[in-house]
């Protein structure tokens, strides 16, 4: 959870009974269930268009009633709409993620004398006394939220990240719940696939209320990246660190969109983006760990010059690992083909790729595959070799591909809803769909840095293990 969000009203307790929480999730599952059944029955005798219209506004309201309720309730219910809301498009109609997206906005805390109960009970008094807390959070989530300190013996600044009491205990009832009011409220139909998704769902929420986990992976990343100056991970300070409470160094920077990276230089603006890029391919290629979440709450950048250090270049922060997913060679094998068949406009192995992700069919008809394979390619456009394919307006006067000005992701949307894909498409092996959650942040972190460079080289280094500053100065020559 990122510490760039400050809440606003608090609240004296979360329910976290299994039974009073299930009380109000089927109170509102019941009464949108009959509400949708009225306007059914009401409907029949509307003609088609009218009725497609009807029910389309229908569900978009049963949707954010059900958001409301949900909102009410916080903690992993509002974690799991949020989660439901990212992951869900291939299962959920387009009105209900449009209405649980809503519930990122969230920003309700608890009042600092529960907080302060779960921190004795977590730490002891005695631990919790060689630290000065803020009862002031500076950011709030679904499952808890953040305070800084400073620990009184050096002056030491640190962040306590708290999970709200109870969070942990309530995820699968929660998650059944959730489930069971969707299916009341006729928003979703069960299969198999739903199946598959919703328990990767439960998977995912565990691993984010398990804080020694994230503790853990917090200090593997670090331990990775600490031979490249460009990111900053925070340190663990496993004496003031719990089950349910994650003590780290309190890092410092600025807000991915924020005025100050706004108006750095374009040369500097364009080096984070080469690392937040390079980044994703050493997750991808090397470790095999990915961060899923592309909230950017969960990064900063620390500017040069400021704070006093001063190494020479602008820094980013990773916050936040509790959303690290770890995939298999089997999994990332056929991901890594379909990039580099991408790269090497290999139209055959992008399809053989597909296939054995098994989101596409050697059973569809030829020019369906095809149709598709070139949809997959071109998602690779920022780091082709063949520039002459980028549209005027992706190209700076150097020749550098404009990642904002390109609207990439827009346009293979709109290639792939030209095509005659979506009557086809399968429902994409759930590791597929955090991936290419991941791609798209990446992406878009890049865009919203309005950095302006080539990723070719970058991905040569990782495709063939060639030095990215030597092909760069070959490219350009």
């Amino acid at each position: 959870m990122s510490a760039s969000r400050r809440p606003g009203k608090s609240v004296s307790r979360i329910k976290t009974g299994s039974f009073e929480r299930r009380l109000s999730l089927t109170r509102a599952g019941l009464y949108a269930g009959t509400r949708m059944a009225s306007h059914m029955a009401t409907n029949w005798f509307s003609n088609r268009e009218k009725r497609e219209q009807k029910h389309r506004a229908m569900l978009s309201s049963q949707a954010r009633f059900l958001v409301d309720e949900l909102g009410q309730l916080k903690g992993s219910v509002v974690k799991i709409g949020q989660v439901m809301a990212l992951y869900g498009e291939h299962f959920l109609p387009d009105e209900v993620t449009e209405a649980l997206h809503t519930l990122e906005d969230q920003t309700t805390s608890l009042e600092w004398s529960a907080i302060e109960r779960v921190l004795k009970e977590e730490l002891g008094a005695a631990r919790l006394a060689e630290l000065e807390v803020d009862p002031e959070p500076i950011g709030a989530a679904s499952l808890g939220q953040v305070h800084r300190a400073v620990r009184r013996s050096d002056g030491l600044e640190l962040v306590l990240k708290v999970q709200y009491p109870g969070v942990a205990d309530a995820v699968d009832s929660d998650l059944n719940s959730v489930a069971q009011l969707l299916k009341i409220a006729r928003l979703v139909s069960f299969g198999p696939e739903f199946n598959d998704w919703l328990e990767e769902v439960r998977d995912m929420m565990h691993r984010e209320v398990d804080y020694r986990l994230e503790a853990r992976t917090t200090e593997k990343f670090r331990e990775m990246l600490a031979s490249d100056p460009r990111f900053i991970v925070p340190r663990v300070l496993q004496e003031y660190s719990s089950a349910h409470v994650i003590a780290s160094t309190y890092e410092h920077g600025h807000s991915v969109s924020s005025g100050p990276v706004k108006e750095l230089p374009l040369e500097r603006r364009s080096a984070l983006g080469k690392a937040a890029l390079e980044l994703f391919f050493r997750e991808l290629f090397v470790w095999g760990e990915i961060q899923t979440d592309p909230n950017f709450g969960n990064y900063r950048i620390r500017i040069a010059g400021e704070e006093g250090e001063d190494p020479g270049y602008d820094r980013i922060v990773l916050l936040d690992f509790g959303a690290v997913q770890s995939y298999s060679d089997r999994f990332l094998d056929p991901v890594r083909q379909m990039i580099r068949a991408s790269y090497e406009q290999d139209l055959e192995a992008v399809i053989d790729g597909g296939v054995k992700l098994r989101f596409m069919s050697l059973d569809w008809p030829r020019d369906v595959l095809e149709t598709f394979g070139n949809v997959c390619m071109s998602v690779l456009e920022p780091l082709a070799s063949d520039h002459d394919q980028w549209p005027d307006y992706a190209v700076n006067s150097q020749g550098q591909y404009r990642w904002k000005q390109s609207d990439l992701p827009s346009r293979v949307a709109r290639q792939a809803a030209r095509s005659a894909i979506s009557r086809y498409f399968r429902v994409p092996p759930k590791e597929f769909v955090f991936l290419n959650r991941k791609l798209i942040g990446v992406y878009t972190f890049v865009a919203v840095l309005h950095s302006e460079f080539n990723g070719e080289p970058l991905l040569r280094k990782y495709l063939y293990g060639e030095d990215a500053s030597a092909t760069s100065q070959s490219t350009k020559a």
